[in-house]
C-alpha cells in the first residue's frame, strides 16, 4: 500500500481556480471603480500611469477600429466593441470554437488629475492603447530652494 500525502492548500487552489475561471467567463465581475456587463466577452487590460498620463492597454484582437466606440464622459472612460463571428465554413463544420464573439463594454472612472480633453488612442497587433494626459496642475514639479547667506 502507498501512502499518498494530502496537501489541502493544493485543492483549495484548485477550487479558486475553477470559481476564478467560472466569473472570467460570464463577465460578471466587478470593483468600486469599474464596471463590467455581462456581455460575450471581456477583453483583458492593464491599466498603469507616470508622472505625466494614465494609460490603459485593452486586448482587441480581431476587431476592426471602426467596431470600437471609445468615449469620456463625466469623469468616465467607456470602450465598447464588437468581435463579429466570420466564418467561412458553416458553423456546424467546426469542431471546437473557444475564441469569445459578440460584444463588450468596459467602463473605468477617471481622477480628478486626468485631462479628459487630451486622450490619445491607438490600435496595433489586436492592442487598443488609451493614453490620458494629466491636467499641468497634476504634475510634480521641482521647487527650487533659495538658500540665504
Amino acid at each position: 500500500m502507498t501512502i499518498t500525502r494530502w496537501y489541502p492548500i493544493r485543492e483549495v487552489a484548485a477550487l479558486q481556480n475553477r470559481v476564478n475561471s467560472l466569473f472570467q467567463d460570464f463577465g460578471q465581475f466587478a470593483n468600486e471603480n469599474e464596471q463590467v456587463t455581462a456581455a460575450s466577452f471581456v477583453p483583458a487590460v492593464d491599466v498603469y500611469e507616470n508622472e505625466e498620463k494614465v494609460v490603459l492597454k485593452l486586448e482587441v484582437p480581431g476587431i476592426r477600429e471602426d467596431d470600437l466606440d471609445i468615449r469620456v464622459e463625466n469623469q468616465a472612460l467607456s470602450v465598447r466593441g464588437e468581435r463579429k463571428f466570420e466564418a467561412e465554413e458553416k458553423e456546424e463544420n467546426f469542431h471546437r470554437i473557444e475564441r469569445r464573439y459578440g460584444s463588450f463594454f468596459r467602463s473605468f472612472s477617471l481622477p480628478t488629475t486626468v485631462d479628459t480633453e487630451n486622450v490619445q488612442a491607438s490600435y496595433n497587433a489586436g492592442v487598443l492603447k488609451l493614453e490620458l494626459k494629466k491636467k499641468a496642475s497634476a504634475q510634480p514639479r521641482q521647487i527650487k530652494v533659495n538658500v540665504a547667506a
